[in-house]
């Protein structure tokens, strides 16, 4: 037993100075790479299982399973373009439409739609390639708070996350994390002549225009305030160009609905047709901004047959929660800017979202949060959370994306 401990004791040695002698980025394409392995099989599992539906026959390919959903509205934008009328309901109200899609991630995608190209596997393309960028981003990001090894952990979370399928399906998931990461980036950095335009692709890729303002509008304000009592130069330069960033994306982020306003002839267009998808549950109506989640509180306290209170107090605890857990050790060590986006990205959903099935995929934009998560160096807690966080993969795949009969749960 001793000869054989010896016998291995070089190679256990060697590949461990390997491992230390390789550079950050091979690490985490590594990573990235395994984690695609396994959400692909749990994906491709649930397509051996898949039923005909709306958009693919019975056990579709990988390709075509991976564009079902949002994805045919992004195969529709990519090939044909945006209305330039609403489809109207039997009772006068707007219906759905591609005008609910943001166009630069369909836009990127059409580049690369040669003729006769398939649209599944270009939009998967492109997708895979704006995850492996938004895993190495987001490396970069986390080593300037964590040890090389959390910050490699995080990235660990963030590939094996339970909404990471999102991330090699053709959704605007993983071009917007990559930009997202970036923009954080330059934003600690302090690069803000560079960070606009970031920002305004950012805006026309989801929906985080305002939701960066308010960062910004913080991160300002931070400075300002730090600057004052002299622990941080604030230069009039950076105040301009801050502010400028500022204002770009704010602008950027009702840049859609005044797009959609003109083009269509109708002022609201882009509201309306949000509010469209939301009708099956609680019908028309206009967006009253922070009343989303309550009147979502009444709705499924109906459906589920308990007391709307109960739902609406465990909201306001889960946000008391939410809100101590930016005070503790490992969440501040991540720096003020990026507990501003967490901030100013969840008040956002507060504001604007009707909470449902596509809630977890929404919440993909604060996976920067990952970084408090991949703290602890325990091996037992590391083994366990990524073994949890695969076994959510499953579960989020089985209840959001396999289509199951007349579904109504979409990503």
């Amino acid at each position: 037993m001793a000869g054989h401990t010896l016998s291995r004791s070089p190679m256990s040695v060697a590949l461990r100075v390997r491992y230390r002698l390789s550079p950050w980025w091979l690490r985490v394409v590594v990573v990235f790479a395994v984690s695609r392995v396994i959400s692909t099989g749990i994906l491709l599992w649930f397509a051996s299982i898949q039923q005909p539906n709306a958009w693919t026959g019975a056990s579709p390919g990988y390709f075509d399973f991976a564009r079902i959903w949002d994805g045919h509205w992004y195969f529709i934008i990519a090939a044909t373009g945006y209305p330039s009328s609403l489809p109207m309901t039997a009772d006068g109200h707007v219906g759905e439409s591609a005008w609910a899609f943001m166009p630069a991630y369909p836009s990127i995608v059409r580049l690369f739609l040669l003729p006769g190209a398939d649209f599944g596997v270009v939009a998967v393309f492109v997708s895979v390639a704006f995850a492996l960028g938004a895993a190495l981003v987001f490396y970069r990001l986390m080593a300037k708070f964590l040890p090389p090894g959390s910050a490699l952990f995080a990235v660990v979370l963030f590939c094996v996350a339970p909404v990471s399928p999102i991330l090699q399906v053709a959704y605007a998931e993983s071009m917007h994390a990559f930009l997202l990461m970036l923009a954080l980036l330059l934003l600690v950095e302090r690069r803000y002549a560079l960070l606009i335009p970031v920002i305004v692709v950012m805006a026309f890729t989801r929906p985080s225009g305002l939701a960066f303002a308010l960062t910004l509008l913080l991160h300002v304000s931070y400075r300002w305030w730090m600057d004052r009592r002299g622990r941080e130069p604030f230069p009039w330069r950076e105040r301009i160009l801050a502010c400028a960033a500022g204002l770009v994306s704010a602008a950027s982020g009702v840049a859609w609905l005044v797009i959609a306003g003109i083009v269509t002839g109708r002022p609201m267009a882009y509201l309306e047709t949000e509010l469209a998808w939301r009708s099956a549950y609680i019908g028309y109506d206009e967006l009253v901004p922070f009343t989303p989640w309550f009147r979502a509180a009444e709705w499924w306290a109906s459906w589920w047959g308990i007391p709307p209170w109960l739902l609406i107090v465990a909201l306001v605890l889960l946000l008391v929660l939410v809100g101590a857990a930016l005070f503790l050790p490992a969440m501040r060590r991540l720096g003020v800017d990026i507990r501003f986006w967490l901030v100013s990205y969840s008040l956002y959903l507060l504001a604007v979202f009707f909470p449902q099935s596509s809630t977890l995929r929404l919440l993909l934009p604060l996976f920067p949060a990952l970084g408090a998560v991949a703290a602890p160096r325990s091996p037992v807690y590391r083994v366990s959370i990524v073994v949890l966080f695969i076994l959510g993969q499953v579960a989020w795949v089985y209840m959001a994306w396999w289509v199951d009969g007349s579904d109504w749960t979409p990503p």
